[in-house]
């Protein structure tokens, strides 16, 4: 595996190493001592798959608050997405600025999401699934979000007329005060 730094502090990614052969080929997308080389916490207690059915399909900006903040390995298995994070740790020289990534099942990349960070993603092509591994259990009452194109942020999303639950879609404006410390 090898680990490609981001502009933020331990947000990775990752890309596999294939060993091919006439089968086809194998590749490792987890190693504990591995992980552990780079200092990132990744015991795995939840994994998910969201499943979308059409392009330019929204979903975020997500995150947990204190005491549950979660680290996640984020992978596209089919299709093609838009990952965004927001570094929302106060201390973070990084702070309050996003990034994305282009996950797809042709490139094989996962990204790695520290605590602190709000995570959400567009949809670029139908029928796309993205799976999910976290450090903490969906905890619903310390759940947070931001609205997909909350001023603050100024995301620059490839489809400005998205497909977003109603949910997703009327998040108040972000306030610095919600962010605990991570």
């Amino acid at each position: 595996m090898k680990f490609i730094k981001t502009k933020f502090k331990d947000c990775y990614i990752i890309e596999i190493e294939k060993k091919n052969d006439n089968r086809g080929f194998f590749a490792r997308t987890w190693d504990s001592k591995i992980f552990e080389k780079y200092n990132l916490e990744m015991e795995i207690v939840q994994c998910n798959i969201s499943f979308n059915l059409k392009k330019n399909t929204i979903r975020g900006m997500h995150y947990q608050i204190s005491p549950y903040e979660e680290a996640k390995l984020v992978r596209c298995t089919k299709g093609k997405m838009l990952d965004v994070v927001i570094d929302l740790r106060p201390n973070s020289i990084t702070f309050k600025k996003w990034l994305y990534v282009e996950l797809s099942e042709d490139n094989f990349r996962i990204l790695y999401i520290p605590k602190g960070m709000a995570h959400g993603f567009q949809t670029l092509v139908d029928n796309t699934e993205v799976f999910y591994q976290m450090t903490q259990k969906y905890m619903p009452e310390f759940a947070k979000g931001i609205r997909w194109n909350d001023t603050t942020f100024n995301i620059k999303w490839p489809n400005k007329s998205p497909i977003i639950s109603n949910k997703d879609n009327e998040y108040d404006d972000y306030v610095d005060t919600e962010i605990n410390d991570v």
